[in-house]
């Protein structure tokens, strides 16, 4: 089965990536890292997104012009690390909702369990964006895709700064027809379930709680 992985390789993306990989970045420039890199990922998430012709007038005149439907765009965050993607993002599409699902990854299983689920009104308009820094094992993603879909979304879109060939085959496994967009396609998982090489936990390193 063909795999949907959109691999960015823009070169302001990758620098960005590997300063956030060097293990002595500290916590500020790491989360400054997180916000620049994420308005940099929103241009290519939306770079196929539907637009509407509407009327303007400019200086001169009266002429037709596209825009996108901002309000029709939902990011949905994984926490609580997909809450360092959030600022970067909203910079580049302020008139996007935002809705939540939570869960933790239970540490004997490595299964995802679900504590938390909010997600706008009229979600059969809007096209998603979940948003996880890494893609793992694939259990968290698998689980809030699985809920996503209940709420019968127009479109969804997943992004995250890492993943792994483990991660992206569970993912699509499970949901073959959501697009993976991320900068970087590591080497494996380890047998605690992180990335390697990877960047750590990217939650811990957001929230300065390592």
């Amino acid at each position: 089965m063909s795999r949907d992985v959109h691999i960015i390789d823009h070169p302001l993306v990758q620098h960005k990536l590997t300063l956030m990989r060097r293990k002595d970045t500290s916590t500020k420039s790491f989360r400054e890292l997180v916000h620049e890199l994420s308005a940099l990922l929103a241009y290519e998430l939306t770079r196929e997104m539907p637009m509407q012709t509407i009327e303007i007038e400019t200086p001169l005149e009266k002429m037709n012009s596209r825009v996108i439907d901002g309000k029709k765009i939902v990011l949905a965050s994984i926490l609580r690390a997909g809450n360092g993607f959030l600022d970067g993002m909203l910079q580049v599409i302020p008139g996007a909702r935002v809705g939540h699902v939570g869960l933790y990854r239970d540490p004997a299983t490595l299964q995802a369990v679900e504590y938390y689920f909010k997600m706008p009104s009229g979600m059969e308009e809007r096209d998603v964006i979940v948003l996880d820094p890494m893609l793992a094992t694939g259990n968290s993603a698998v689980a809030a895709v699985d809920r996503l879909k209940q709420t019968k979304p127009r479109s969804i879109r997943f992004v995250c700064l890492v993943t792994c060939p483990q991660g992206i085959n569970t993912f699509h496994d499970a949901h073959p027809d959501v697009p993976i967009y991320t900068p970087a396609v590591d080497r494996e998982l380890n047998e605690h379930g992180y990335i390697v090489p990877g960047l750590g936990d990217a939650g811990d390193r957001i929230f300065g709680t390592k």
